[in-house]
């Protein structure tokens, strides 16, 4: 990992520097629920990322190691991101994120599904969600 000069040594404005763009914490969550996924993966979310922006997320995302890149089984031409633990580490934000945003927005029926079950016993989902991550890198 290049060590990068911090604008500070505040923790909020230091994790903001490897996550806290437009992009990252969206390439987590496809991670978070799919567990791997190729470039093209990326590319095919209803957000429309641009490959250059993809390409220049998914490197600083792999250099501040949040997440790794692996050989694809199938195929020499794709490649596979997965979480490092680093990554797997951002679950409980999410869920934070999952439950302000349905308090504020409107949200589709499969993500209030997900909200409803943080609600029934955050601790819970947070223990399960941390374990099958885990199991899965």
């Amino acid at each position: 990992m290049t060590a990068k000069k911090r604008r500070s040594d505040c923790p909020i404005s230091s994790s903001l520097d490897i996550w806290g763009d437009k992009w990252s914490l969206l390439i987590v969550r496809d991670l978070m629920f799919s567990r791997q996924c190729t470039y093209g993966d990326f590319l095919k979310s209803e957000e429309k990322i641009a490959t250059n922006i993809l390409a220049s997320r998914l490197q600083m995302l792999e250099e501040n190691g949040v997440i790794a890149r692996l050989d694809h089984p199938e195929s020499k031409a794709k490649v596979l991101y997965k979480l490092t633990q680093k990554g797997i580490d951002l679950l409980p934000i999410m869920t934070e994120i999952n439950l302000w945003a349905e308090k504020y927005f409107t949200i589709s029926d499969a993500q209030q599904a997900i909200v409803n079950e943080i609600k029934k016993d955050k601790a819970l989902f947070l223990q399960r969600g941390l374990e099958s991550l885990s199991e899965a890198s």
